[in-house]
This record gives C-alpha cells, sequence and structure tokens, in this order.
C-alpha cells in the first residue's frame, strides 16, 4: 500500500508550473521536525517535497503563509528526467489532501 501522511510546517516557496500536457503542477516542500533522540548530527528536520495536481489542494496551499501547520495526505512518486549528466530522479509526495493544522508535532 502506498499512503503517506505528513504533519509539519509549509516551506517558504509555493510554485506553479504549466506542464506541456496543460496539467498545472504545484509544488512546495512540507518542514518536519524529527523527534528528539532521532537527530543526525546537528540535522533536525527533515523537508519533504510536494506536488500536486489538483486544483482544491494548490488553491489552498497558495493561500497560506510558510511557517503554517498543515497536515498532507496523499502518496510517495519517484520522479525521472534527462538531463546532461544522465538520468535523474526524485522522491516526492504527490498530495491529494492538505488541511491547515492546530500545530506541527
Amino acid at each position: 500500500m502506498n499512503s503517506v501522511e505528513i504533519m509539519g510546517r509549509l516551506g517558504s516557496r509555493v510554485v506553479q508550473k504549466e506542464l506541456p500536457s496543460g496539467d498545472i503542477a504545484t509544488t512546495f516542500a512540507v518542514i518536519v521536525d524529527r523527534p528528539i533522540g532521532e537527530y543526525v548530527g546537528t540535522t533536525k528536520v527533515d523537508t519533504m517535497p510536494c506536488q500536486t495536481f489538483r486544483a482544491s489542494v494548490a488553491k489552498k496551499v497558495l493561500t497560506l503563509e510558510p511557517g503554517t501547520a498543515v497536515n498532507c495526505t496523499g502518496v510517495l512518486r519517484r520522479r525521472f528526467w534527462k538531463s546532461q549528466g544522465g538520468l535523474g530522479s526524485a522522491l516526492e509526495v504527490e498530495v491529494r489532501t492538505l488541511k491547515r493544522a492546530t500545530q506541527a508535532r
């Protein structure tokens, strides 16, 4: 089963891009605090790259200020692209629902 739930803070940049298909991709990041004791070196947070194609989610995320606590659900996707250095890939959360949260955990 491919199911993801993230609770954290909205990152500082929300970007919309029209794809050749005509679809609108909205990308953003959710910053999640690591539990105390799970730090690696000085890393205390994880930044989760997120993307949505749902207009309802895009509309919500575009109205929120950076740092706003959010709760997102969706699925994990691997995206591939060609570059001069070869084939590249990245994992990201394809967000299907987004709600303002009372506070990030």
